[in-house]
């Protein structure tokens, strides 16, 4: 959708449900209406418009609703939704399901979603994450494990991004999550410009050696999103042309053909992409080595790794974990 300036909207939905934090549902329209103004200076009409809106739901059993909107009257497609961490109450199992439902539903029409903190257990009702590594608050990695087994939770990391989900685990990691999405919207150096003016730390990595992979998820071609949706959740390790093909119910060329018109890319550039950007987080967050890190998220060949590591972020992966890996402390530092 455009605006009267002729500007694709994109919109960006945060979901406010019963015990959810203010502060990160109010910090995340700040940031958003700042990053969009810091857009509007560039005067560029490749920039997209941010269009913020409040989701809530009037009663336990019904679908969210619009309660708040930057932009009334405009038509759009949630690009993303935000789930704010919970400061005490956490919905009833009647509202949790209701609410899933409609996350599901905006992720199957190629909504990115994200998670803060507590949000992760409204994000884990959703079986979305069933097979994934997520993050959550240090205090209930635990209870999260054990109420949904089926997925993995690293509470050490403080935000997995696994392209269509990204989850963190601060209870003040919304602005880290707001300036991942303006991140992919509206380009590195918006968000920089974005973190200066809020005064908030944020990464440069993707100011130096690109974005972090965000693929293109609302092109509306069904059969593909389904196969995008799978990738993210197994990381692209081990699949085929004719695995891909299958998951899709399409022929192998019909398949291709879609599937680059859809994404912009062959699969095979895909799969690099989601491989290099998990290993991008282990660089950052642990401290394994490069030739395990290459055969976790997919590659024989350390070379081969390497290889396309630096084809996507002209980085080397050593050079890559020394200029962004999170420094261990030292002793001094500690006491």
């Amino acid at each position: 959708m455009t605006t009267d300036e002729n500007k694709a909207v994109i919109e960006i939905g945060l979901l406010v449900y019963r015990g959810a934090q203010t502060a990160a549902v109010h910090g995340l329209t700040d940031l958003f209406a700042v990053a969009n103004r810091i857009a509007s200076e560039q005067q560029s009409a490749q920039l997209p418009l941010l269009r913020i809106s409040h989701w809530s739901a009037s009663s336990p059993d019904a679908a969210p609703q619009r309660t708040f909107d930057s932009l009334p009257g405009t038509s759009s497609r949630l690009g993303a939704v935000v789930i704010p961490p919970s400061l005490y109450d956490m919905p009833t199992a009647e509202e949790a399901q209701a609410l899933a439902k409609w996350i599901r539903h905006c992720h199957g029409q190629g909504a990115t979603l994200g998670s803060i903190c507590l949000g992760a257990f409204l994000l884990a009702g959703t079986g979305l994450l069933d097979g994934r590594t997520v993050t959550t608050h240090w205090t209930h990695a635990e209870e999260l494990s054990e109420q949904f087994p089926k997925l993995k939770v690293d509470a050490d990391k403080p935000i997995i991004d696994d392209g269509d989900i990204i989850t963190t685990a601060g209870m003040m990691a919304w602005a880290e999550i707001g300036l991942r999405l303006v991140d992919r919207l509206l380009g590195p150096s918006i968000a920089t410009r974005t973190a200066r003016f809020l005064m908030v730390e944020h990464s440069d990595s993707a100011q130096e050696c690109g974005s972090n992979f965000a693929p293109i998820l609302a092109h509306g071609d069904t059969a593909v999103l389904k196969v995008q949706h799978w990738l993210q959740g197994n990381g692209a390790v081990d699949v085929s042309l004719a695995a891909m093909a299958h998951c899709a119910g399409l022929e192998e060329r019909t398949f291709l053909r879609r599937f680059r018109a859809a994404t912009g890319l062959k699969p095979t550039e895909y799969c690099q992409h989601v491989r290099v950007g998990k290993a991008r987080e282990m660089l950052e967050f642990t401290n394994g080595t490069v030739d395990h890190i290459a055969w976790t998220v997919g590659y024989q060949d350390p070379g081969a790794f390497r290889s396309a590591f630096k084809k996507i972020t002209n980085l080397s992966p050593s050079e890559y974990r020394s200029k962004f890996g999170v420094k261990p402390k030292t002793a001094a530092a500690a006491s």
